[in-house]
């Protein structure tokens, strides 16, 4: 693991949605996801680039539950795009839920992807929307830097940090998930399920103490 010990100026730390709503108290809880601050903090310091995503729905969101009259809470629908998870209503763009943790520390991240802002089509990964030909532009930004090698960190694993490593995969760029820098929702099986697909892309599950 000596290789992945220096972070040179073509890696990139992603950090995935470490938002209010995902932490203990929020509308959205992720089990134990405020463990992962300090940890990704330790990481943010190390790294020279820096992203960081955030949720950013806008009220009446089509992933809502509350969208949907008589649907419940952790449905799946079948969207036009797709099987659609209805959450809880969450990072509602302006509010307190939707604002990063105040005690992430990240100071010289140089872009924020918002993502799920269009009202009627979720966006789970990074790059992607969920109709899975809808942009976010990161990478384009990713290319544009240099940036070939990404590691990444946050909420919630088994969905936004799976699809993202992913996507990032797909595009063409080396994938790495920092594992106990994430903590999962494992709705339904979702964290097997991410485990089993990350492995099928050659996707490296990673713990800090193999490279810090």
């Amino acid at each position: 693991m000596s290789e992945r010990a220096t972070f040179s100026d073509n890696d990139a730390l992603i950090v995935v949605d470490v938002q209010n709503d995902f932490c203990p108290g929020g509308a959205l809880a992720v089990p134990r996801a405020d463990e992962v601050i300090p940890i990704v903090n330790s990481l943010a310091a190390r790294f020279h680039n820096v992203v960081l995503t955030q949720d950013w729905h806008p009220q009446g969101h089509s992933s809502f539950a509350s969208t949907h009259p008589g649907r419940r809470l952790f449905e799946t629908i079948a969207a036009p795009y797709g099987p659609q998870v209805l959450w809880p209503d969450h990072c509602v763009q302006g509010s307190s839920g939707a604002q990063f943790h105040q005690a992430l520390r990240a100071p010289h991240a140089a872009l924020i992807v918002r993502k799920g802002f269009r009202r009627d089509i979720d966006s789970y990964s990074a790059f992607y929307e969920n109709d899975r030909r809808t942009p976010t532009g990161l990478t384009g930004y990713l290319r544009e830097r240099g940036l070939t090698r990404l590691f990444f960190a946050g909420l919630a694993l088994d969905f936004c940090v799976r699809y993202s490593a992913e996507d990032a995969r797909r595009q063409g760029f080396d994938a790495f998930v920092v594992e106990d820098a994430c903590r999962a929702i494992d709705l339904e099986g979702s964290l097997t399920a991410t485990h089993a697909s990350l492995s099928k892309l050659g996707i490296p599950c990673l713990r800090t103490s193999e490279f810090i």
